[in-house]
């Protein structure tokens, strides 16, 4: 899983720059490492849609990968997991190794990610991972996120946190960002706001955020399991962001079957829990054009 780092680090403005460190230009090199040539096509193609001004490499294996690397620089490199030639994995190390830069965000896109990760196959090199079942024109949003990442975020989070210091950090975190955030200091308090905003008719928020070990009798599980299956409210209308400091991939694959759009590895890196809350807000919101 990917490396991390602690928040808290520094002043805000460094904090931010930190963040931001990995961005190049506003005219983007994104790699794209596929074996199959239609596979390839279609990254690179809304990816060339949705990033005007972005420069797509792409690549069919891992060698050609490792060449284009040293041809000019790259700003993120997206790779499958099984390439013709070595695994997505071993490039992802080399990339490591030997780029110029001191950061490049590696994101794996697979279709058995959820198999990898269950079987503790994606290592510390690869920065994230995107399951190929949520769609190539999802995928364009999430490497967005990445390369031209906004300092500004809208939207409404749940953030269901029962440690006073670290929800309060990390609220002040979010709204940096533009984000407004309704506090909950256990999963039952999450339960009575949710449940207030069904009877108005209403999701109450645009995504929840909650930690899995939480005070009380429910877990954030259990509230997971809460909002899917007692109120029937699916990823696409509420996102469900867990941050779990649980590296048993069992575990992590059963909240992910439970209903979770994603997981937040503890300690949480800033960049990487913005990046996704980012991702899932514009799911939010896009599920909310489609069923208004």
């Amino acid at each position: 899983m990917p490396a991390r780092c602690r928040c808290g680090r520094g002043s805000t403005t460094e904090i931010m720059n930190d963040v931001l460190r990995h961005i190049a230009s506003d005219n983007p090199r994104v790699m794209v490492v596929d074996g199959s040539k239609v596979a390839r096509t279609l990254i690179s193609r809304v990816l060339e849609k949705g990033l005007p001004g972005a420069t797509i490499i792409a690549c069919e294996s891992g060698a050609e990968a490792e060449r284009a690397l040293h041809a000019g620089v790259v700003d993120l490199v997206t790779t499958a997991l099984r390439l013709p030639d070595m695994d997505g994995a071993m490039l992802a190390k080399y990339v490591r190794e030997h780029a110029p830069q001191a950061y490049i965000p590696i994101v794996a896109v697979s279709g058995d990610v959820q198999e990898r990760l269950q079987n503790r196959q994606i290592g510390d090199e690869i920065t994230d991972y995107f399951d190929k079942a949520a769609g190539y024109a999802a995928l364009t949003d999430f490497i967005r996120g990445y390369v031209q990442p906004s300092e500004h975020a809208e939207g409404a989070v749940l953030y269901v946190e029962d440690s006073r210091v670290v929800a309060l950090a990390t609220s002040r975190m979010l709204q940096r960002y533009g984000l407004t955030v309704q506090l909950a200091g256990s999963a039952e308090e999450a339960v009575e706001f949710l449940g207030a905003a069904r009877d108005r008719g209403e999701t109450g928020v645009d995504v929840v955020l909650t930690d899995v070990s939480l005070k009380g009798e429910m877990s954030g599980g259990d509230l997971l399991e809460w909002i899917r299956y007692d109120l029937q409210i699916g990823k696409g209308r509420l996102p469900v962001l867990v941050m779990t400091g649980d590296e048993n991939p069992e575990n992590q694959a059963a909240l992910l079957k439970a209903g979770a759009n994603d997981l937040v590895e503890k300690p949480v890196d800033e960049r990487l829990l913005m990046t996704k809350l980012m991702f899932q807000l514009r799911v939010s919101r896009r599920s909310s054009c489609d069923h208004p």
